[in-house]
Formats: C-alpha cells, structure tokens, sequence
C-alpha cells in the first residue's frame, strides 16, 4: 500500500514566533500580509509578529476583521484587503480561525471566484502565494493541515476544504503565546486537540505514521490538559499542549477525521458556538457508536489515557475510554450538552442531513446515516 503524509517545514518553542519575518525573507517575500484577530492584538502577540518583519526588512499591511467561525465574506474582504496593498505573501497569526481564513485569502488571491467554489476535495487549481502560519491556541493544528474551513453564509454552513495546497510552507508553534489564553479557551480548544488525535486513530485513512503522532497527542492531552487549564503559569503544561495539538493536527491533516467534525461542523455554520465545545459534548456519543467497528483501537486509546485495562476485553476496555472523556471534560469544565450552548431540537433533522454532506464523514470507522447522526444528535442534546 502506498501512504502519503503532508506537513510543513516546523518550528516549535518558546520565542520561535519572533522568527515570522526570518521565515518569510526565505520564501522570497517582500510584502507580507498579516492575517490576525482582536485577540491576538490585545494579547500583544501582533506586535512581536509586526517587530520581526520589520527587523526582517519586509513591508507589510495587517488585515484582522475575523470572527469565530470564519464567514465566506471576511476571505473575500481579506483577498481585496491583500490585492490592495500589494502583497506577495501571507502570515496567519492566530487559531483556527485565523488561519482558515489566511489559507481562504491565499485560494482567492491566485485562484479567483468565490470561496464557496472550492468546497470539497482538491479543487485548488493555481499554487498559493507563500504561507507562514503561527498557531497560538493549541487547538485547531491548522497551521500544518491541509484543511480550511469557513462558514457559507448564504447556505448557514461550514465548508470544508481540503487540499494539499493549502499545506503552508512553514508552521510556527510557540507555547508561549498560551500564557494569554483564559482557563475557559485552553479547556475548548485542548478537547478539540483531543478529538482530533481519537478521530484520526480511528479513521478508516489512517497509516502507521499518522498513529505515530494521534497516540502521542492522546498521551499529552491527558497529561497536561488538567493542569493547563488550571494554571496560565505552568510552563511545562502549556509546551506539552503545544506539541499535542501539533501532533495531532499531522495525524489529522493526513488520515483526515470522522462524524464529530462532520457534525460540529455543520453545527458551527448555523450557531456561534465555540468548536471545541461542540467537539466535547459530541465525542463520547460517536466514540460509542464507533466502538462496534474497531474495538482494538479503542482499547489502545483506553490504555494511551491511562486506563487500567488488565483482563479487560477490548469492548470493555473502550467503554473506560469513553467514560475517561466524558470526565475529562467535566473536570476542566466544559459544556456537558448541546442544548446548554443554544442548539434547538428543531434543527436536529437538518444538521444531520449537513453532516452526511462534509468531507470528514467519508473516513469515520462506521457507516452511518442519516437516522444515525440524529440519534447521536438526540443524545447530546
């Protein structure tokens, strides 16, 4: 069987952000745009970024008008904002939103058209401008996937885009930059970590290289998510959660996910809701109906959290799994249901029908329909 496996040139550590310009210089870039949010400005984190291109020589212009769950028109703003200003190259600063939208500029910029037409699996024609993306929420892993998805307003939900295009050429992950984010952020963003490694373990694209990084990043949220909630001090929790989410977004942007992003997804197009909460409240209810496909593997990951599972049968040993998520969660105090966050009982047959739709349900472990995700949805409602 022949595997492939994507990722970007990385630079990991405390202080790696101050390397933006560096990396862009060697890219060949002369004016960059600087893709961020409120957030990362008011965290300070903008001006280290705006400080390395300066001290790199590069010109630059800083486009940050980004919400949660980035809206089709905010890359057409950014893709004008970009064309304007006379840029040749694109630095994404920020989490998953930040650098879904930079890729989604980067695809209009040389491709053209509107967002909306790129929905789906490898329809990115024309090569990207050169990309630079720094993660700063330990969460999405967007930074090195192949993956951008953004909010089809008009339609009220979210595409998925994938392609190898949208690989940036250099990621930058510094765990410092986790020493601004509220307990509240680090719990939604850590379970969404967490829900990227489970899923890409299972997926039914999933490769030994893709295991290596899923089962390290399973291993370090577990150890570290608790404490990283807890404490924006501790240094040792942060860079672990850091390198989780790295993991986790290669073993993701290369076997790809299953029906909790399927679902979160189409959720996330029609409510405001954070995506790591949705992503919490789902996983143990489609770890359970995946169980019956792959039982061994939920008996690894039972084990890779720190289960005890001597004498136990690889169906007992992945219910421990999931009772172990469902504690973790409500220990670092996430959202326990749908309904708690706005979700309506109403739009339960319309998500479902969405979810059947995204790219992620192709790879999920277990077939399932339509009837199935609304089961699911009932469950967590």
């Amino acid at each position: 069987m022949i595997n492939k496996f994507a990722m970007p040139e990385v630079i990991f550590g405390k202080g790696s952000l101050q390397q933006v310009g560096e990396s862009c210089v060697r890219l060949g870039a002369r004016k960059v745009l600087i893709v961020t949010d409120a957030g990362v400005i008011e965290a300070g984190w903008n001006k280290t970024v705006v400080k390395s291109c300066r001290d790199a020589g590069l010109n630059y212009a800083c486009f940050h008008d980004i919400t949660t769950n980035p809206k089709d028109f905010e890359a057409e703003n950014g893709a004008n904002f970009y064309i304007e200003h006379g840029c040749d190259a694109i630095i994404g600063v920020g989490g998953g939103s930040v650098i879904d939208i930079a890729k989604a500029v980067a695809i209009l910029v040389t491709n053209g058209g509107k967002i909306a037409d790129y929905e789906g699996v490898d329809r990115i024609e024309i090569p990207l401008p050169p990309l630079v993306m720094a993660g700063t929420t330990a969460g999405s892993g967007s930074e090195v996937s192949q993956f951008s998805v953004i909010v089809n307003t008009e339609k009220k939900k979210k595409m998925t885009i994938v392609s190898k295009s949208l690989v940036p050429d250099i990621a930058i992950v510094d765990p410092e930059t986790l020493s601004t984010k509220s307990a509240r952020l680090t719990a939604s963003t850590g379970l969404d970590v967490l829900t990227h490694a489970i899923e890409s373990f299972v997926s039914i694209a999933a490769t030994p290289m893709t295991d290596v990084f899923a089962k390290n990043a399973i291993k370090l949220v577990s150890n570290n998510l608790r404490p990283s909630v807890a404490s924006k001090l501790n240094a040792e929790a942060k860079e672990n959660m850091a390198m989780a989410s790295l993991h986790a977004g290669l073993a993701f942007s290369n076997a790809i996910l299953g029906a909790v992003h399927a679902m979160s997804h189409s959720i996330g197009g029609r409510y405001p809701m954070l995506h790591g909460d949705v992503n919490a409240v789902l996983l143990p209810h489609v770890m359970d109906f995946n169980l019956l496909a792959n039982p061994k593997r939920f008996q690894e990951i039972a084990e890779l959290l720190g289960e005890n599972i001597n004498g136990l049968t690889p169906f007992e040993a992945g219910r421990k799994a999931i009772e172990h998520v469902k504690q973790l969660s409500i220990d670092i105090g996430a959202p326990q249901n749908l309904s708690e966050m706005g979700f309506e009982e109403k739009m339960i047959q319309k998500i479902s029908e969405l979810s059947l739709q995204d790219a992620c349900m192709i790879t999920n472990p277990r077939d399932i329909s339509a009837n199935d995700v609304e089961v699911l949805l009932r469950k967590a409602l």
